[in-house]
């Protein structure tokens, strides 16, 4: 960024395009939570009696870095994020902390998806989560 005499902010072309996809970014992230959408799956049951199967928008991380036990962060969350989508893991439990529930939850998801079931969410277990 540059700044002119009268001590403004200048920005140039592809700091303002940087600026405007954060901007975006963020009212997007705001509207999915006023619309409910990042805190999980709609429970309440439908006019029979069936529940809703809605999947909660999961955008804490979006890549395929290997994610072990013991971690914290937004890798962590949007693993657990797609595992409660798909019912391996309670919505209470996610957390952002790769604790022993998300482990158990890791190798039951591998197991079922036919993957090597280690507890660790490497780039083939991403690829699952994100296409089961």
């Amino acid at each position: 960024m540059k700044t002119n005499a009268l001590s403004r902010t200048v920005l140039r072309p592809a700091a303002l395009g940087t600026a405007v996809r954060r901007t975006a970014v963020l009212t997007a992230t705001a509207g999915l939570l006023t619309a409910g959408l990042l805190t999980g799956p709609a429970s309440a049951d439908g006019p029979a009696g069936e529940r809703a199967d809605t999947m909660a928008a999961c955008a804490y991380y979006n890549g395929n870095a290997l994610t072990v036990y013991g971690q914290r962060g937004d890798r962590v969350s949007q693993a657990q994020c797609l595992l409660a989508n798909r019912r391996y893991l309670p919505w209470g439990d996610v957390t952002g902390y790769f604790g022993p529930k998300t482990r158990a939850a890791v190798k039951k998801f591998q197991s079922r998806h036919h993957l090597t079931a280690d507890g660790k969410v490497n780039k083939k277990t991403w690829y699952a989560l994100y296409h089961a």
